[in-house]
């Protein structure tokens, strides 16, 4: 059956072959246009929405097998039936290859040609309607997938301010991080991938205070042995919670590893160098000079030109060499301090 928008173009160089074919076809319910050469053709291809060329194949000037890997390159949508007077098996197997439907030779039974113009007008229609439900289908999963992202992260601020909570003069220290390490980060040129991993592992490294007692964290005084053996241990508890969770087990490495020491004497495993991933050498720098510049119970907070020197002075023990001088060439144009 037609459809409104099935408008057929046909193109022969014979007047009377192409009212022919326009007549049987206008009976069968479509719109037909006629071209009388392929120059023709491509200048009502370029003004129209065609649905099916029926093209003859010898014609002067620009030939049907000249013409078919132009029509279909330029307007990819449109069939193409090939038309023609030559009962040729190479020919047709090449005008397949490149594109056509279907070819049929003259003279022709205007019966079978209906009958090949509606399968071919019906396969298109349904290449039509399969792109365009993958098309939908990867917007539904991309869709689907940023809600997944917004509930995650959701999740994240929702733990962040918990901790956050408890413990007041950590209070915006976790977005402090977070800002400070994906400054540094886009200053590495980091994919956009690994940036959001930093991002998110910002807002969760000190997840796993959760697990530390108020008291150790509010004391005004210095830290037992103990005390500081129970705080260390955050790292790997803030792993465990967010486990069940987050799957990205390089979110988890993050926070796991921000208090690792370039000369391997830092926690939880005494990793050294370039062993300790670059990332969490970038968080360990946003975290230790963030947290120097903010009131803790058991000390005044740091000017930045101080948290900076003491930053200079750690170089090549506590911090990487290479991102504590990104640090500070890049410190005066960041806004968390």
């Amino acid at each position: 059956m037609a459809e409104e928008e099935d408008v057929i173009l046909v193109v022969d160089d014979e007047e009377g072959v192409r009212k022919v074919l326009c007549n049987k076809l206008s009976e069968e319910g479509y719109q037909c246009q006629e071209a009388e050469s392929g120059y023709q053709a491509l200048e009502r291809l370029a003004g129209n929405k065609i649905a099916l060329v029926l093209l003859d194949i010898k014609m002067p000037g620009k030939s049907g097998v000249e013409l078919l890997p132009e029509i279909k390159e330029l307007y990819p949508d449109t069939a193409v039936i090939m038309v023609t007077a030559l009962d040729d098996s190479r020919l047709a197997i090449k005008c397949m290859r490149q594109g056509a439907y279907d070819y049929i030779t003259k003279p022709f039974d205007l019966d079978e040609l209906t009958l090949s113009v509606g399968r071919a007008l019906e396969k298109r229609r349904l290449d039509l309607e399969n792109r365009d439900y993958q098309q939908h289908l990867e917007q539904r999963v991309e869709e689907q997938a940023r809600r997944i992202r917004e509930a995650f992260v959701n999740s994240i601020t929702a733990l962040a301010n918990a901790l956050e909570a408890k413990d007041n003069y950590t209070s915006g220290h976790s977005i402090g991080v977070t800002k400070l390490a994906v400054a540094l980060a886009e200053e590495f040129h980091m994919s956009d991938d690994e940036i959001e991993k930093i991002r998110l592992a910002g807002l969760l490294h000190d997840i796993g205070k959760i697990g530390v007692k108020e008291a150790i964290l509010n004391k005004p005084g210095k830290l037992t042995e103990e005390e500081y053996q129970h705080v260390k241990a955050h790292c790997d508890v803030g792993v465990h919670i967010l486990d069940p969770v987050v799957e990205d087990g390089e979110i988890l490495m993050l926070v796991r590893h921000h208090h690792e020491r370039y000369d391997g004497a830092g926690y939880p495993r005494g990793l050294r160098g370039d062993k300790i991933p670059l990332g969490a050498r970038i968080m360990a720098v946003a975290d230790a000079y963030n947290a120097m510049i903010s009131e803790r119970p058991y000390r005044k907070a740091l000017s930045p030109e101080d948290a900076c020197a003491e930053l200079e002075r750690c170089k090549g023990t506590q911090f990487c060499p290479i991102v504590v001088d990104t640090f500070l060439r890049i410190r005066r144009n960041l806004t968390a301090d």
